[in-house]
């Protein structure tokens, strides 16, 4: 089977994006498709604690990056620099996940054998 990889590049809560990948991530891994997120750019913030998405009538779908696991989503990879751009560090993040320089990034979703881009 196929690999899926999803790559987050928005922010959330302006869009509808990061909520549907989130989902499309929970789904793939349920019909056991291996399933690799990563995440670069504005899309870092998808995974930053402490969110509040109520205080802009927002949907809270940010506390369920942590039920990944139960879905054997394992796989979750960081931009280092887009964290460093941004002023985070893996400590400002709501889980563990691997945080990996540019190159190895790349490398990590080149090695992914389907990617959607949301």
């Amino acid at each position: 089977m196929k690999q899926l990889g999803i790559l987050f590049t928005r922010a959330p809560h302006g869009t509808p994006r990061g909520r549907e990948a989130l989902d499309l991530a929970l789904l793939s891994a349920s019909y056991d498709i291996p399933t690799r997120l990563f995440f670069c750019g504005d899309g870092v913030y998808q995974l930053l604690k402490g969110q509040t998405p109520g205080s802009i009538e927002g949907r809270d779908y940010i506390a369920t990056f942590k039920a990944l696991p139960l879905y054997d989503v394992e796989e979750i990879w960081v931009c280092a620099a887009s964290l460093t751009e941004r002023g985070l560090s893996r400590d400002d993040l709501l889980m563990a996940v691997d945080v990996a320089d540019e190159t190895h990034f790349a490398q990590e979703l080149n090695r992914t054998e389907q990617v959607l881009t949301f």
